[in-house]
């Protein structure tokens, strides 16, 4: 199996101001897609040539686990976005993130919390485990939530090409940028998954 890059759900300029065009053409266009080569470039002829980017992750180590898994984390964050984003979850996913929170409002500041302390690069994810509860979990490098058998919800970038050309240093700015672009609605989505999206 070939895997490709996905297109982006929407228009490179359709984040800004919060996202500039020129960090998603360089975000999609050269990191995320290098990371479809290579990997493409690992898999020929091997063990995982015919298999799924989510079974990839889930059974795969050393480059080709790293490329895959940055492959599927960056198609999931493209969708986590959206150009009328913000607000608040309704519906299911919102009963359970007032269950396993408190509030929404906990859940970002949590999660922003973690996004803020991650020591270096990686991703902050919102997972369901099998039994419906959801936590926060902080992945350095590419890490993923289904090498631990829980479904991904929701996720932010951290890497710091994710937001150096818009915000240089301040992450918080970035962090702050990312709920105003959220897509509850994928989110939403994701929960009512039993299997992991696949790009």
């Amino acid at each position: 199996m070939t895997h490709r890059l996905p297109d982006l759900p929407y228009p490179a300029d359709a984040l800004e101001p919060r996202m500039s065009s020129e960090t998603l053409s360089l975000h999609h266009g050269k990191h995320h897609a290098t990371y479809v080569e290579k990997l493409n470039a690992l898999i020929e002829g091997a063990a995982f040539g015919d298999a799924t980017l989510s079974d990839i992750v889930a059974q795969a180590h050393g480059g080709i686990f790293n490329n895959a898994a940055q492959a599927w984390n960056h198609a999931f964050f493209w969708n986590c976005l959206r150009p009328d984003g913000g607000g608040d979850p309704r519906g299911d996913l919102a009963a359970a993130i007032d269950r396993d929170f408190g509030s929404t409002e906990a859940l970002r500041q949590e999660f922003s919390s973690q996004l803020m302390t991650l020591f270096g690069s990686g991703w902050v994810w919102l997972a369901k485990d099998s039994d419906g509860k959801l936590s926060v979990e902080s992945c350095g490098n590419a890490g993923n939530p289904i090498t631990d058998g829980k479904l991904p919800i929701l996720t932010c970038d951290i890497w710091e090409h994710a937001y150096y050309v818009d915000y240089r240093n301040q992450k918080k700015d970035y962090i702050d940028a990312f709920w105003h672009l959220v897509n509850w609605d994928f989110a939403a989505e994701n929960f009512d998954r039993d299997a992991p999206f696949e790009p």
